[in-house]
């Protein structure tokens, strides 16, 4: 059985797919978190042999933690070194016209594990939840899955291994099956108890996590897994999805499926500091896929908070807070380079390198960044959707 949920009057931070926030609007205590989830973290073996089994450099988002817990992820990486394979299971809620860059690093991450792995990947596209949530009419949350799909797409993954499913266009058949299988196991007092639900939210609310769980069984995917349902998979997520799969993993087994095991990443904070995630609705607390150079300089000399001196004097004496500075977080996402991101951190925090020179780094890889999806997605047209979307088989699956 999965860690029951503690009463919602004793937390201290929450953290839940729709809202995140720390006690007292601080940072997020991930260990704390870990804890009341009951996830595992991911200590350095698992990044050892990751590296082993792969032959190839761990990701940047593991070897610096941004990936940093876990359900089962060593019972994928025994299936592997056994010679069985798995399959990928990740998402998006399409709410927005375009993608942060705190959008990108699941899928990112999720592209490496394709590569490195080998095998295939299901991204479901909750335009229904966004529709329920978010007030969107159908249409409208129709329509940004598609633009979204553009901006997933353009990170690069496999057509020939890849399937991308809108909720309203795929639902049905084999996988209302299994939806309708782990409603019938979780009464509403439970999913009370894990996703806060109240008497003023409506029916679709409480409808809705059956769909998310559905992806994680092959049996909802008949075109992909026909005669595989042992087969594992494995959700790379950000930490805030896992009461989705806390619920799942509970049902799984009464059902006669495997649980799916997670790799969950911790949240990509705001310009303005690491209290959560960032607000869609203030344009200035992200970078996105759509800014300009000049947007990107702009918002980081602007907003991003730092940890530098209030005067140079001070600064050179001092050196800089590396914990609450936001441009030393960002390099540590997106700057490859680990010999060169250490060097940063040891003379910013020693004084001998300003905050400035340290946002002139970050400008140069976040527009190096932006500008290489852009030009990524700008060759992703409606064909390129359709054809991901396509109900198919994937012809390399596993090759």
């Amino acid at each position: 059985m999965e860690k029951k949920e503690d009463n919602q009057q004793e937390e201290e931070q929450v953290v839940n797919p729709w809202e995140v926030s720390g006690k007292d609007g601080g940072k997020i205590d991930y260990d704390k978190l870990i804890d009341k989830f009951g996830c595992q973290k991911l200590d350095q073996s698992f990044i050892d042999r990751v590296e082993r089994l792969t032959s190839r450099p761990p990701h940047v988002f593991l070897r610096r933690g941004v990936f940093f817990a876990h359900r089962d992820f060593n019972e994928i990486l025994d299936a592997y070194e056994r010679g069985d394979k798995f399959y990928l299971y990740t998402g998006r809620g399409p709410s927005s016209e375009a993608l942060h860059l705190g959008h990108l690093v699941p899928f990112m991450f999720t592209k490496y594990l394709q590569d490195a792995f080998k095998v295939p990947l299901v991204i479901q596209l909750t335009d229904d939840e966004k529709c329920m949530w978010k007030n969107l009419s159908v249409e409208e949350s129709q329509r940004l899955a598609r633009e979204n799909a553009k901006d997933i797409i353009a990170c690069g993954f496999d057509i020939s291994r890849t399937f991308i499913f809108s909720d309203f266009d795929y639902v049905g058949g084999a996988f209302y099956k299994n939806m309708v299988k782990v409603a019938k196991c979780v009464t509403y007092n439970k999913a009370v108890g894990i996703f806060g639900f109240t008497g003023e939210d409506h029916i679709g609310k409480v409808s809705f996590p059956p769909v998310q769980a559905a992806p994680s069984f092959p049996s909802s995917f008949p075109h992909l897994f026909s005669g595989k349902d042992d087969l594992l998979c494995l959700i790379p997520c950000a930490i805030d999805q896992d009461p989705y799969f806390r619920m799942t993993r509970d049902v799984a087994p009464r059902i006669g499926y495997h649980k799916p095991a997670l790799i969950e990443a911790s949240f990509f904070p705001a310009l303005q500091g690491e209290t959560g995630k960032m607000s869609a609705s203030d344009p200035n607390s992200a970078i996105y896929v759509t800014d300009s150079a000049k947007d990107i300089n702009y918002k980081v000399n602007k907003h991003a908070y730092t940890g530098g001196q209030e005067s140079m004097e001070k600064h050179r004496q001092y050196g800089a807070n590396l914990e609450v500075d936001i441009p030393i977080k960002y390099l540590s996402f997106f700057l490859e380079d680990d010999a060169e991101l250490e060097h940063i951190k040891k003379d910013y925090g020693a004084g001998r390198m300003l905050t400035g020179e340290v946002k002139k780094r970050l400008i140069e890889v976040l527009t190096e960044l932006v500008e290489r999806h852009r030009t990524a997605r700008a060759a992703v047209t409606d064909e390129t959707v359709d054809a991901f979307m396509a109900v198919r088989p994937l012809p390399n699956m596993f090759d």
